[in-house]
This record gives C-alpha cells, structure tokens and sequence, in this order.
C-alpha cells in the first residue's frame, strides 16, 4: 500500500511538471513577455530610426505597430502579422510609402534587445527590393 501511494505521487508530481513546462513553453512561443515598446535603428538600403510596440491581442495573439524615421518621409504602420517561435520573431506590414510594397521582419530578442532583417518586397511576393539589418532594446 505505501509504494502506491509513493508512486501515485510520482505520477501527480511529474504532472504537475509536465503541465507548468507546457504553460511555460506556449507563452514562450506566444511573445507575450516581449511586449511593450523597443526603440532602435537600421541600416541597409537606408539608415534610420525605428519605434515598435509589441501588445498581446484579442484571443492572445500578438499584435503591434511600427512608426519609423527615413531619409524619403517618416511613417507609421500597423503590423498585419507577428509571429514568435521562442525568441525568434517574424513580423509584416504594408510600406505606407509605396502601397505596392510590404516590409518583412525577422528579429531574435536576447532578454532586453534585439537585432535582426528588415527586408522591402513587392506586397505577397519574395523578390526583395531592398534589405538591411536592425537592432533594437527595450524602451
């Protein structure tokens, strides 16, 4: 009787374990604890200064908006996707300066910053127009 107790609180406590690692693990994926506002620059195809807030959405995904500095006229955009795999973020938006274009996004976060792509492509296509890198810490 006492060794299926014993066992009976092994199976309850690597559970428990198994559950908090699954909990953990989704709002890893999810991004949530990246939210809030980072500020950085890029470089590339051009050079500048950038703003991006992070907030988690309806339903838990994670949505944002962009408003960025440039040499042809500062703009701001909302974020159409956001999407995170741990650390790694994809992110997508329509360049408000060419309604022909969209910007594609993919940054990695190491606690309190980041750095990463930027890349402009002809809106649902792959061929970039132009690209750069950006990097970023939180504000």
């Amino acid at each position: 009787m006492r060794i299926r107790g014993m066992v009976t609180m092994l199976v309850f406590a690597l559970s428990w374990m198994g559950s908090a690692a699954h909990i953990g693990a989704r709002q890893a994926s999810s991004g949530e604890q990246y939210a809030g506002m980072w500020t950085g620059t890029y470089d590339g195809a051009g050079t500048g200064q950038f703003e991006m807030t992070l907030d988690k959405g309806q339903g838990g995904t994670m949505t944002g908006k962009v408003s960025v500095k440039t040499e042809g006229g500062d703009y701001s955009a909302d974020l159409k996707t956001v999407t995170f795999d741990g650390a790694k973020m994809s992110a997508r938006y329509d360049f408000p300066l060419d309604p022909s274009a969209e910007i594609v996004m993919t940054a990695t976060f190491d606690g309190t910053t980041g750095k990463g792509t930027w890349s402009m492509r002809p809106k649902g296509q792959s061929d970039e127009l132009a690209s750069g890198s950006l990097a970023f810490t939180k504000k």
